[in-house]
């Protein structure tokens, strides 16, 4: 029977310069050659990972941490965070200067212009400041919000909206998610549509967003540079990923 490996995009496949080590490429060449399907999970929105689509030949994904799932280039799946809700939460951070940024398949618009959180933030992932529109939610289909504070003010967010997670992934940003939602589910929904047991997947991760993934799946690796947290609940832990991670733990698994 067929295994899947889904493999994270930041910190996992993309190294510290947001790049692919060929090292990494290579083996998922092999890999797809040995007979495995190969698949991304990230909390990154589809239209931020194309060109890793592209390099890779991949056509099935889960993306924004299991909110929008893709299996042969067709969406399988998607979820949100209800648009009462997230009105709630919106005005609750407005007060606070916490702004947020919305994010569909296509684009990403946040709720003010020039917000120094936002701006450090995306940095992190190569991405310009985008446009502003703070009502976007409430004509259009939001697969995942992100909402901009520090460490120090997430658990009054947590206290107050109970039914919903808060992912951190950055010192100044959280992902918004259905209480629910994570990769872990995005892939179980995709595997009962490919028909392919949890036994025969394989991820790696490295981030909090990573964890229940990590937990869920058949073997689980863990990137050197990873939190600890998911390394905690990992098969196995891998080399850094600038120093071919990825490619080491697929020699160990003998998926190479």
């Amino acid at each position: 029977m067929t295994s899947i490996i889904f493999f994270d995009v930041d910190g996992t496949l993309y190294n510290s310069e947001k790049k692919i080590p060929d090292s990494a490429k290579k083996a998922i060449e092999e890999a797809r050659g040995n007979g495995y399907e190969i698949a991304i999970a990230t909390g990154r929105a589809p239209f931020m990972i194309q060109s890793i689509l592209d390099e890779l030949e991949i056509d099935t994904y889960v993306t924004f941490n299991g909110q929008y799932v893709v299996y042969k280039g067709e969406v399988i799946y998607t979820d949100s965070v209800p648009k009462e809700y997230l009105a709630k939460i919106i005005d609750f951070g407005h007060e606070r200067n916490h702004p947020v940024v919305f994010i569909d398949d296509k684009e990403m618009i946040a709720s003010i212009e020039g917000h120094s959180f936002i701006e450090q933030s995306l940095n992190t992932l190569k991405y310009p400041y985008p446009m502003s529109n703070p009502l976007f939610y409430r004509d259009n289909d939001v697969y995942q919000t992100l909402i901009f504070m520090e460490e120090s003010e997430e658990q009054l967010y947590r206290d107050t909206f109970s039914e919903v997670n808060f992912i951190r992934w950055h010192p100044y940003s959280c992902d918004i998610l259905p209480k629910d939602g994570s990769k872990a589910r995005g892939i179980k929904t995709l595997l009962e549509k490919i028909n392919i047991p949890i036994e025969k997947t394989i991820a790696f991760g490295d981030g909090l967003n990573d964890i229940e993934m990590l937990r869920e799946v058949g073997t689980s690796v863990a990137m050197g540079n990873g939190v600890e947290q998911a390394k905690e609940v990992a098969d196995i832990i891998t080399d850094h990923v600038d120093r071919d991670g990825v490619a080491k733990a697929m020699k160990i698994l003998h998926i190479i």
